[in-house]
């Protein structure tokens, strides 16, 4: 998967989690939300693309 394709993955992922956790319900689960949204943003492959991106730009 090309940097672009991991980034924008990442970000599509991260909306859906807030999306869901946007949802009118009961909150009681903010931590397990945003373990969520860390085990996104740190994924070891996100990480290496985005400094990839950021060096060519």
């Amino acid at each position: 998967m090309h940097d672009e394709e991991l980034a924008l993955q990442a970000v599509s992922d991260a909306q859906r989690i807030l999306e869901e956790y946007l949802k009118p319900q009961p909150r009681n689960n903010e931590r397990a939300i945003l373990d969520q949204l860390v085990e996104v943003l740190e994924r070891p492959s996100l990480i290496v693309a985005v400094h990839r991106l950021q060096r060519d730009h």
